[in-house]
């Protein structure tokens, strides 16, 4: 649909919602402004059909799995890699955890960059950097190779962790973001347990080089489906090149309420790139958002670095089997996130319909009370279970309801965060994950000395103490002063 407007220099800007700080004159009194032709538009992505919806969510849902399993499935190869490179086993580890190191920081750059040019593109070239960075590691022959190949891969990688999410906010409406997430995040879960399982198989049977080919492949066919298949999801994207288009065609004067303020392309990648940055800084409720999240991931990749150790020293299980016994992680993954995503829906529509239709971010924050209970009892069970050497299948079940825990908790948050800062879903997720993955990075290297030091019982017992004293009281002051710390943020402006 396409109007004229007549709106002040001010009004204008109230309307725009600073998305771009005007800096430029304003669009002149008979402008033509471009928006969406009906409530019903198709071009909408909220309005597409469930199968292109479904069919973009699997696509980068496929896309995190080989994220997940690029990091995981070097586990079990570490050794013939520092054999065959001469590394020391500080190098090789640093190998495998840069990977994760770049997550933190790729995000910063990609998100800000899928709101200026759109998802796909954005998407499309960091898998296409991963492809070629991760088939390099396949043919490296040195230490500095090798480290190298996995930073520059894990910052494509990071696409996904920068990308996926806000994609399915542009397509899924806040009242079924529980049930996209759920079925968004199925496949991602099974690369922790998949990558080191397919590691062992692959480092055993044609060699370890072949872990960073097959990869390779898969996500470069990816890469291709998407360029023929995969829709522009960004709705001011697909705004602004509509308008350029009628520009084009009539010679007439359109813009959509996105660029209203006629910035070029540096300003607004200046402002883009600054804004995850100031979100972090200026937003109070990022701030406790990026702390919860990092802890989590923390003690997360803590039990997912030193996993495969426990069952091999204390189980005395061959290395193939200790990547089997992933599954039991997955196995809560996999419960939480098709459980929790109803939950987080229905939860949602009934404070919603219990305030008259009026939705607030706080709403999701009820599903991360069973996070509350369950990471620091699954911690806690696994743990001593291990420690006292009982049955395999009680460890089995405290690991389960550990990762239970672990992915209720981050949906929430995850998805509290996208109902905040709707208008900067890509940045304001880049923020919040960035001191998650920066954790993620950190927390594994002092590991084996705590367990070394109090055992897996009492170790695992500080952490989980730890996480009651910061996790307690999340859920209360959100709930009850969430409303007044947005109120107290600049929107990243």
């Amino acid at each position: 649909m396409e109007r004229r407007t007549s709106l002040s220099h001010d009004v204008v800007e109230k309307q725009v919602g600073d998305v771009y700080p005007a800096t430029h004159s304003v669009p002149a009194e008979d402008a033509l402004l471009v928006t969406w032709d009906s409530p019903s538009d198709p071009q909408n992505p909220k309005n597409w059909p469930k199968a292109r919806k479904w069919f973009t969510t699997i696509l980068l849902s496929l896309g995190s799995l080989v994220t997940l399993m690029s990091g995981a499935m070097l586990a079990p190869a570490l050794g013939d890699i520092s054999a065959s490179l001469h590394l020391s086993q500080a190098e090789a580890q640093l190998s495998l955890s840069i990977y994760v190191l770049a997550f933190a920081f790729g995000p910063l750059l990609l998100g800000p960059c899928s709101e200026i040019f759109g998802r796909k593109p954005v998407w499309v070239l960091s898998s296409a950097w991963y492809v070629v960075w991760n088939l390099g590691c396949g043919f490296a022959n040195g230490k500095a190779a090798m480290i190298a190949g996995r930073l520059f891969a894990g910052l494509g990688a990071s696409a996904d962790f920068a990308i996926s999410n806000p994609v399915l906010a542009d397509c899924f409406p806040p009242d079924e973001r529980g049930q996209s997430f759920a079925i968004a995040s199925f496949i991602p879960l099974l690369g922790p347990a998949l990558g080191p399982i397919v590691g062992g198989a692959i480092t055993e049977t044609i060699g370890w080089r072949w872990l960073f080919w097959v990869l390779s492949v898969f996500e470069g066919l990816l890469v291709i489906l998407a360029i023929l298949l995969l829709r522009e999801s960004h709705a001011p994207t697909i705004l602004r090149r509509k308008a350029k288009g009628l520009r084009k065609a009539t010679g007439r004067v359109y813009y959509t309420e996105f660029d209203v303020a006629r910035l070029g392309l540096g300003e607004r990648l200046r402002i883009g790139l600054v804004r995850p940055f100031h979100l972090l800084v200026q937003e109070p409720i990022i701030q406790v958002m990026a702390v919860l999240l990092a802890y989590n991931f923390g003690v997360l990749y803590i039990v997912l670095s030193t996993f495969a150790d426990l069952w091999i020293d204390i189980y005395h299980d061959s290395p193939a089997l200790s990547g089997v016994r992933y599954l039991a992680l997955v196995v809560g993954y996999t419960m939480a996130a098709q459980l929790g995503g109803r939950v987080t829906d229905r939860v949602w529509n009934h404070l919603k319909r219990k305030r008259n239709g009026e939705a607030a971010p706080e709403y999701r924050v009820p599903l991360m009370l069973p996070g509350v209970i369950l990471i620091p009892a699954g911690l806690i069970w696994y743990g001593w279970s291990a420690e006292k050497h009982l049955h395999w299948a009680m460890t089995e079940v405290g690991a389960a309801i550990f990762g239970c825990g672990i992915i209720v908790g981050t949906q929430a948050m995850q998805a509290y965060v996208l109902d905040s800062f709707a208008e900067y879903s890509a940045s304001a997720q880049a923020a919040a994950q960035f001191l998650r993955n920066c954790f993620a990075f950190v927390f594994p290297i002092f590991a084996p000395a705590m367990y070394t030091r109090l055992g897996y019982g009492w170790g695992n017992s500080l952490l989980a103490f730890l996480f009651l004293a910061i996790g307690v009281p999340a859920p209360v002051v959100l709930w009850k002063y969430g409303a007044k710390l947005r109120g107290m943020g600049r929107r990243g402006n």
